[in-house]
This record gives structure tokens, C-alpha cells and sequence, in this order.
């Protein structure tokens, strides 16, 4: 019997979330509550409940689009709270020669036996990891997102240590995520790991603004304004992005 996932949404035509044109799944469910989260809406873990295979059916149909160097995203929320049914449904991406990419804020990383026993099933029919690095500091991440950074930065290790590509990515909020000194020691952890293909600063925006406001919840950064050019531009060169 295959794996249930529960489904937020489908993106057929992504061009941001990993190389080429991408089919992006975004699964229901996540533990961390940023204060900038633009999908407040996946928190909850309900959603359309699909199966590994009739979701992959449904998806593959897409996949003269993609050409040789696009493939399937999963998203979320968070992807790895639902890792036994991602790993059904990119086991039959892989068996189709179609390309994967996992999108994870690293939350639910854990390194007890068990766990890793999944988490390395998963590794082996996913081909590139996008993980969303928010703050070195793990107080200030604890502020930020509800939970600290410890199994965030070993999961990055953990991808490096057994060869697993990766892009970085850096939500730049002003006053917030945007520190020298935190961006500073953010890319002298990123020189440490040994499969980082890009580093990606993505400028914080206000467009979920509406789905915290329709859910009832007070969007915590009223007021904050999205970084102009200049500010995006240094924190690229603190990062040093243009080296990968």
C-alpha cells in the first residue's frame, strides 16, 4: 500500500525553485512559525490528500515542459514531515529519469538511527537539496522562527558530508535577517561544506501578508519594509554568492 500525502498546492510552471522549469508540490505542515512566512497557510497538517503514485501520475504529464534540465520540486511548508510519502513519490520520479529537488527549512532533521535510516532512503532518489539558511545565531533564529538552528546546521553538514548538492538560500528581511556580522559568519559556515552549488539571497516581500490577515493571525512585521537594491546587493557580497 502506497504513502498518503496531504497537499497545500500546485505550481505547474515553476522558474525559481531549482534549475529549469519545475512542477512544484507543496505539501501541508510545518513546526517553525516565521514571522515572514509567506504560506502561513501550510502550517496546519490538513490538506487534499493524495497518493504517491496518483500525484506522480498527475505530475508526469507535464514532463515534456521541463526539457533536459528541469524536474519536481517539493515545497511546503515542510517537506520533511511527510518523508515517508516524499520518498515514495520521488523514488517514482527517479525510476522516470526525472530530476528532484527537495526545498526545506531543516526543521525536522534528527540524528538518532532511525531517523537517518529514512532520511538516507530519501537522499538516494533526491538529487539536489534547496535549504533555506535564516540565521546563524540560534537565539535570534529562536525569536525569528519559534526554534533554534542546531539540527538546521547539521542537517546542512550531514548533506555535505555525504555528498549531496545544494543551493543555499537567505531570506534578507531589513533590521531582521540582514546582520553583518551574522552574514559574515553565515558564509564562513557555507566555505565549510563541500556541495554548495549557489547561495541565493531572496529579498523579503509583504505578499503573504493577506493569508496571515485571512487566517486570523497578526502579521508580526507590520511595518517592515521590503530591502532596496543596495542592501540585497551587500548582503550577496557578504555571502559571496557570486562564487558558486
Amino acid at each position: 500500500m502506497g504513502h498518503t500525502g496531504y497537499i497545500h498546492s500546485l505550481e505547474t510552471f515553476g522558474l525559481v525553485d531549482g534549475p529549469g522549469v519545475r512542477f512544484v508540490v507543496f505539501l501541508k505542515g510545518c513546526h517553525l512559525r516565521c514571522q515572514y512566512c509567506h504560506n502561513p497557510d501550510t502550517w496546519s497538517g490538513e490538506g487534499t490528500a493524495w497518493t504517491a503514485a496518483d500525484l506522480f501520475n498527475h505530475v508526469r504529464k507535464y514532463k515534456p515542459y521541463w526539457k533536459n534540465n528541469g524536474g519536481i520540486t517539493v515545497s511546503g511548508g515542510e517537506p520533511l514531515l511527510q518523508m515517508d510519502f516524499l520518498t515514495e513519490f520521488f523514488a517514482l520520479a527517479k525510476q522516470d529519469g526525472i530530476h528532484t529537488a527537495l526545498d526545506t527549512a531543516g526543521e525536522p532533521f534528527r540524528q538518532d538511527t532511525a531517523y537517518l535510516a529514512k532520511f538516507d532512503a530519501l537522499l538516494q532518489v533526491t538529487d539536489l537539496v534547496l535549504l533555506d539558511l535564516k540565521l546563524m545565531d540560534t537565539e535570534k533564529h529562536r525569536t525569528l522562527t519559534g526554534a533554534g538552528n542546531e539540527n538546521i546546521l547539521a542537517l546542512a553538514q550531514y548533506l555535505s558530508d555525504h555528498h549531496k548538492r545544494m543551493w543555499i538560500r537567505h531570506v534578507l528581511v531589513p533590521d531582521i535577517t540582514d546582520d553583518e556580522k551574522d552574514l559574515t559568519e553565515m558564509h564562513r559556515f557555507i566555505t565549510t561544506l563541500k556541495t554548495v552549488d549557489k547561495v541565493e539571497v531572496l529579498p523579503y516581500h509583504t505578499l503573504g501578508r493577506v493569508k496571515w490577515e485571512q487566517s486570523g493571525i497578526p502579521y508580526p512585521l507590520d511595518g517592515v519594509p521590503t530591502p532596496d537594491e543596495e542592501a540585497v546587493k551587500k548582503a550577496e557580497a557578504l555571502l559571496h554568492t557570486n562564487e558558486y
